[in-house]
């Protein structure tokens, strides 16, 4: 009798948790299908800064093979000095996102690689990669690159929004003894930390369901999923160049800031300046220094007046603070 009790108790405990883990699945389903969102509309912004510069002197794409093969890349300015920068451009974008800038600095006398990375420009699957962590892969085979060909001289790493973000993923991670300094400008913090406003300021909608899915899902090792769409951008339709509409869930997570990128900031041990414009608006600006100063207090947190977003890489004022923090 007893054990009739007990087989019988262990069967409804089962069927319970079948019965949970199946409508486990379903939610995660439902999310994954369906919790997406529509592409915002063009943030003239972030567009109209671009269509204003002159380009007439973009230097051309030359290219340099991967090391799983894939061809990437990249523009060169070439300078007067022994010192050479890598330029990382802002999400959806490619080089030519930071030719003012990179013209600026090359005036100094350093010489500047500005990379398509992969997944932007020409380069790959528009907004996907393989995997996460491949992005860091790519910027050591061109790190490879730059020094078989500049053999002496400090190699800085500089970067503006999510090209911020993923200097400083790079400036706290194992590959950080690569470079010598770093410069983030107006950088893209994981998850905010309390610097995004809302919906990016109307430059990105992320797609919260599928994201809350995918995250589920990767704690659990499961990746199957990650090259599904988790973020738009509000990009100009009529670009002259290839801009990402959105990115996938893999290249979301690796050009970006690391998750806990303000307590990192004690591992950096080479020196790092954060610049932001005191008008930007897709961050709170007046929240980097407090923020940034409470993971690192000894980083410059420069904040530069009257500048928006990409004004950071487009406003002479701007361009002049960047260049001289980098120099």
């Amino acid at each position: 009798m007893l054990r009739s009790k007990i087989s019988r108790i262990r069967k409804w405990i089962a069927g319970g948790v079948a019965a949970l883990v199946a409508v486990a699945l379903v939610v995660l389903a439902g999310l994954l299908v369906f919790g997406t969102a529509s592409r915002p509309p063009e943030l003239r912004s972030v567009s109209d800064p671009m269509r204003r510069l002159d380009f007439s002197d973009l230097p051309a794409l030359q290219q340099f093979k991967a090391s799983d093969g894939q061809a990437l890349s990249y523009r060169l300015y070439p300078g007067s000095g022994p010192d050479v920068v890598v330029l990382i451009h802002g999400s959806s974008g490619e080089s030519s996102g930071v030719h003012a800038l990179a013209k600026t600095v090359q005036a100094l006398g350093l010489t500047v690689y500005a990379p398509d990375l992969r997944g932007h420009g020409h380069d790959g699957r528009p907004g996907d990669i393989d995997r996460i962590g491949q992005l860091d892969d790519d910027l050591a085979d061109l790190v490879g690159v730059i020094r078989a060909l500049h053999l002496h001289g400090e190699l800085i790493l500089a970067g503006h929004s999510s090209g911020g973000g993923f200097v400083l993923r790079i400036a706290e991670g194992p590959q950080g003894h690569w470079f010598d300094r770093f410069v983030a400008l107006s950088p893209l913090l994981a998850h905010g930390e309390g610097t995004i406003r809302p919906n990016v300021g109307g430059w990105a909608t992320p797609f919260v369901g599928r994201i809350v899915a995918l995250q589920i899902l990767n704690k659990l090792d499961i990746g199957w999923f990650n090259a599904l769409p988790v973020l738009a951008f509000a990009i100009d339709p009529h670009a002259s160049v290839p801009l990402d509409a959105t990115y996938s869930y893999r290249m979301q997570a690796n050009f970006s800031a690391p998750r806990d990128a303000i307590a990192g900031l004690s591992t950096v041990r080479h020196p790092l300046v954060v610049l932001v414009g005191s008008e930007d608006e897709l961050f709170y600006a007046d929240r980097f220094a407090p923020l940034i100063h409470w993971g690192r207090s000894d980083v410059p947190v420069i904040l530069v007046p009257g500048i928006d977003h990409m004004g950071m890489v487009t406003d002479p004022r701007a361009l002049a603070a960047a260049a001289a923090a980098i120099e």
